[in-house]
């Protein structure tokens, strides 16, 4: 006989074998859905998609052919054009396109400041989120992070997470990573925010989580007790 112990150990086991398990992380620019996702995969043991990657990877192809990408019948004739291709390894993931790997370029701000006005056009996220949920049906398990990933890309995801931190401390992240000022990213996010708000509702059955004040291990943890909370009421 199993005891309660062994038996949550082979629950434990069974979470981080499914191979259907899909967790849905969803919140907006600077709450740490990619270090707090691609923690969560390795500890689950599960495959990571960046959604936001490959509008950036779209944003940075149209930006390099000289696209004004406010264009949005351009963007939108465009929006199929390229090959993008994207690594799903949470401990090294790559974006490609064409074959050309852009995983640092679309970091730039030209592509950030960008990446919302291509983001809005129809045409982009339709041709995208067929893609995103091609790879999410294939992966063996995945968590994929995004703005809407809960709600439209993957909306029967056993798991959501809603995650948000205070916009000042969002903002000071986000200005470590970029070496700019507070001030100067805090205008950014929130005109991203306001630009970003129809890709960015929460989903009715996602639980949020604060990360304000707490570290990514913190962060990390919360999600993966959550799944597997989740998935053993499931069982």
């Amino acid at each position: 006989m199993s005891t309660p112990a062994d038996t949550d150990s082979e629950t434990d086991e069974a979470i981080e074998t499914s191979p259907q398990l899909v967790l849905a992380v969803d919140g907006p620019s600077g709450a740490g859905k990619s270090s707090a996702s691609r923690g969560a995969a390795r500890a689950l043991g599960l495959r990571y998609l960046d959604t936001g990657a490959m509008y950036r990877a779209l944003t940075w192809w149209l930006l390099h052919r000289g696209v004004d990408v406010r264009d949005v019948a351009a963007v939108a004739a465009l929006a199929a054009e390229p090959r993008i291709e994207v690594g799903t390894d949470p401990g090294a993931p790559w974006v490609q396109v064409n074959g050309t790997d852009v995983t640092a370029a679309i970091r730039s701000r030209e592509v950030t400041d960008a990446v919302s006005a291509v983001a809005a056009v129809p045409q982009v996220r339709a041709h995208l989120i067929a893609q995103q949920r091609d790879i999410i049906a294939n992966a063996g398990g995945i968590v994929a992070e995004g703005r809407d990933i809960g709600t439209v890309v993957a909306p029967d995801a056993p798991v959501k997470v809603f995650l948000t931190a205070d916009s000042a401390e969002r903002a000071s992240r986000r200005a470590a990573e970029t070496s700019r000022s507070t001030a100067s990213t805090q205008t950014d996010q929130d005109r991203r925010d306001r630009l970003d708000a129809a890709q960015s509702a929460k989903a009715y059955d996602a639980v949020e989580i604060d990360s304000t004040g707490l570290g990514l291990d913190e962060v990390v943890d919360a999600i993966v007790r959550l799944v597997r909370e989740t998935r053993k009421q499931s069982t």
